[in-house]
């Protein structure tokens, strides 16, 4: 629990603020984020090469139908880095709404282990993820302009396994996975379309995300974490300025404001 209690800390930290309207990026799309975290283990380091993320959307695997995620950071990781509630960022993508049905990890050769007290690495030998990849159950429906984030529990002390008294070792890897709607947005529509206000969505922390209208008055704000609002629409003569509180933003929904008026 306190995991996961820190995890939703750093999810709106982490996160940031981000803004667009709908002439910037077309709605229909979610937002997907791939995290990494760890259950530590008894070690000095378990190094874990991740090439790739990929997503698979079919109920049936038949070895087709992957998708590779966008922005991703290939790298050796250092699992025990990612104990006690820290995560990292593995891979990004904006994708079609729709059901998840599993995650893909595709490995590299150079995973090691590092026992306490020694001073070199050994080799981590991964058999089946270094050819088809590690594959791990979602079965997530991702809804439309919402963000997600997927955390991947990586078990160091379950995943290495000694191979009996030879001091080689094997990775195997045990991962749980848990995907989280973290973000959803606010949407509407500003007459007349001309004004092309700013927008700021302000928190009861004063913490601000902006966008504008496109040239039809609509507007869409992505990625604003659960709670309450107050939005603020600025205008220049001779158009009025407008404020409207208590806007309620949930993690798993676009809020929809009624018509603003600047006349």
């Amino acid at each position: 629990m306190r995991k996961f209690f820190l995890f939703g800390m750093l999810l709106f930290t982490s996160l940031g603020f981000s803004s667009c309207s709908e002439e910037d990026e077309a709605t229909g799309a979610a937002r997907m984020e791939v995290r990494l975290t760890d259950a530590p283990g008894d070690y000095e380091e378990v190094n874990v090469d991740i090439r790739s993320v990929q997503i698979h959307r079919e109920a049936n695997d038949d070895g087709s139908g992957w998708t590779t995620l966008d922005n991703i950071k290939p790298g050796v990781y250092n699992l025990l880095d990612f104990a006690n509630g820290k995560d990292t960022l593995l891979a990004s993508a904006t994708l079609p709404a729709g059901r998840i049905s599993q995650i893909r990890l595709v490995l590299g050769n150079n995973n090691t282990l590092k026992l306490k007290g020694a001073n070199a690495r050994i080799p981590l030998t991964t058999p089946s993820g270094q050819t088809s990849g590690v594959k791990l159950q979602i079965n997530a429906d991702l809804e439309a302009d919402v963000t997600y984030v997927v955390l991947l529990d990586f078990d160091a002390a379950k995943s290495v396994v000694k191979r009996g008294n030879s001091g080689n070792y094997n990775l195997k890897p045990v991962i749980r996975t848990l995907t989280q709607a973290v973000a959803g947005g606010i949407r509407g529509t500003v007459t007349p379309a001309a004004a092309r206000p700013g927008i700021l969505v302000i928190s009861a922390a004063n913490d601000t995300i902006g966008g504008f209208t496109d040239e039809t008055g609509r507007f869409l704000i992505k990625g604003v974490p659960a709670g309450t609002y107050k939005v603020q629409f600025t205008a220049t003569e001779p158009y009025q300025n407008k404020e409207i509180p208590d806007v309620t933003v949930t993690n798993t929904q676009i809020t929809e404001l009624p018509p603003v008026d600047l006349n």
